[in-house]
């Protein structure tokens, strides 16, 4: 799991407006602290969903940050996100009716068996 930047900004004493340097096209908004957090992380992950995978950025580190653009009194929380990566190939041993099964679940939900075992990794490790 990485973690994104976010920059909180508390607006008239009304509402709190999130923003991701890493993410310029990603906002989310609330009108307390903990909505505006949990809403900055929906909208984070909907955007990295629909991002195309050549304009994925790197995150950054709030030093790194800190030292490109003025904060001005921003709360700073760090929001976590599952960056896409690149697929990497690995060979594993399975029970052959477990494998059956696998492979019908899939065809059933129209992935394919990585993505099935991949689904069932994050379910079983809460991420």
């Amino acid at each position: 799991m990485a973690y994104a930047v976010a920059l909180i900004h508390e607006e008239d004493n009304r509402s709190f407006g999130v923003s991701f340097p890493d993410f310029p096209d990603c906002h989310s908004a609330a009108t307390n602290l903990n909505d505006a957090i949990a809403r900055a992380a929906v909208a984070l992950a909907a955007h990295v969903k629909n991002l195309d995978e050549h304009k994925m950025p790197i995150l950054r580190t709030l030093d790194d940050i800190r030292r490109t653009q003025e904060l001005h009194e921003a709360i700073i929380a760090a929001v976590p996100v599952e960056m896409p990566g690149k697929p990497v190939p690995v060979q594993i041993t399975l029970n052959e009716h477990l494998l059956a099964a696998l492979d019908r679940a899939a065809r059933a939900a129209g992935v394919t068996r990585s993505e099935k075992i991949a689904e069932a990794i994050r379910a079983s490790l809460k991420v």
